[in-house]
């Protein structure tokens, strides 16, 4: 891992420090220190987000691969459609590069492609080669959520009113819509409204543990504070800590929530492409406690060449690899997070040629170290 990492993280360092003389190499992990890395802010408090990439390089880079001259995200790995976490993404990132021309950019193709269902929801995916564009009507809870938090960043950024509504109107659709509130046991999170429900199915409510958003479920009170999100927020943590599967003790994908958690039929039961988020938005949140992390640092203690594994949960073997140099940036963020890096360390470069998914976690990530964890840069 040292060696790999070494190699692969000294420029985004560099980049994040543009100021100073010399780019310093991620060290070799040592004994964990005793306490965690201390964020700038506690769990749950709100770390601001205008200008924290830092990387103007990055984001022309960024910006050039994957946004449209109209404000559509491409998501270059998936048949180059676009959608609603995509564009979410691409809001925040737009906001954390103080970029307000192709934030209003992106949300204006959002609103007039995306804002098509009857409620402030939006539909989830979007085909170049369809017409109309969006065949599927559902939504998907996460890049509502990214959108709502995107816009309450740009509010806030920009005295902006009318895009505080606008965050306003799809957090209360979000709330009354998707978010189960009990009177009994905690709130769920559907991730769309048809389809994961236990109405819906046999082993239902069914949930992705990576639609918990953190960092964002602590800023719609802001808009909508007549719903519990602090509530919701604690529901999602205590899943990582009981969704954990396997020798590995990882989270898979998708989850039934039908009596105890358990993976949910029809759906590999692997940590993937979609749990390798968890870590990364409870660091966004600024989460200190160990045991979050825990599963993650042990799994990513050593990576390969190869990348990241996706390990299946019922045989426990790895059953591939994420190869993309910005899944090693969450892996290198967790560590630091978890306060098993010793500092100064490096992410890797985000200006390697990558696609769209990993490329937007590798800038979410540097981000998040310049809000929270500029001490695992050696500031």
């Amino acid at each position: 891992m040292t060696t790999l990492l070494a190699r692969l993280t000294a420029a985004l360092l560099a980049a994040s420090v543009a100021s100073a003389a010399t780019a310093q190499q991620l060290r070799p992990p040592v004994e964990p220190p005793a306490r965690t890395a201390e964020p700038a802010g506690r769990a749950g408090e709100a770390a601001p987000l205008l200008n924290a990439l830092g990387n103007t390089a990055a984001w022309r880079a960024y910006k050039a691969r994957f946004v449209s001259d109209q404000g559509r995200v491409v998501d270059t790995a998936n048949g180059r459609i676009s959608h609603s976490e995509g564009q979410g993404y691409g809001m925040l990132l737009a906001v954390a590069a103080g970029d307000r021309d192709t934030f209003q950019r992106i949300w204006d193709w959002t609103r007039a492609n995306l804002a098509v269902r009857d409620d402030a929801l939006l539909a989830w995916r979007w085909e170049p080669d369809k017409r109309p564009g969006v065949a599927d009507m559902n939504n998907a809870t996460d890049g509502d959520i990214l959108v709502a938090w995107a816009l309450i960043e740009a509010a806030e950024a920009w005295s902006d009113e009318g895009y505080r509504l606008a965050a306003r109107r799809i957090a209360v659709d979000v709330g009354r819509r998707t978010v189960l509130f009990k009177t009994e046991g905690p709130p769920l999170l559907l991730p769309g409204m048809a389809g994961f429900s236990a109405e819906d199915r046999a082993d239902g409510p069914v949930v992705n543990l990576s639609y918990w958003i953190f960092p964002a479920l602590a800023r719609l009170p802001a808009v909508a504070p007549e719903f519990n999100w602090a509530r919701l927020s604690a529901a999602g943590l205590d899943l990582v800590l009981r969704a954990r599967f396997g020798e590995a003790a990882l989270p898979v994908e998708w989850t039934s929530l039908r009596g105890e958690p358990k993976p949910a039929a029809g759906f590999p039961a692997v940590f993937s492409y979609n749990a390798v988020r968890v870590p990364l938005y409870l660091a966004m949140a600024g989460v200190t406690e160990r045991r979050y992390y825990a599963p993650f640092v042990k799994a990513w203690s050593e990576v390969e060449a190869a990348g990241l594994p996706i390990v299946d949960a019922a045989s426990n073997d790895v059953a591939g690899r994420m190869q993309e140099p910005g899944y090693l940036a969450v892996a290198a963020l967790t560590a630091c997070a978890a306060g098993t890096a010793s500092p100064p360390f490096a992410l890797p470069d985000p200006g390697s040629q990558q696609n769209y998914y990993p490329a937007t976690l590798q800038l979410l990530a540097l981000a998040t170290v310049n809000m929270r964890y500029a001490s695992c840069l050696g500031r």
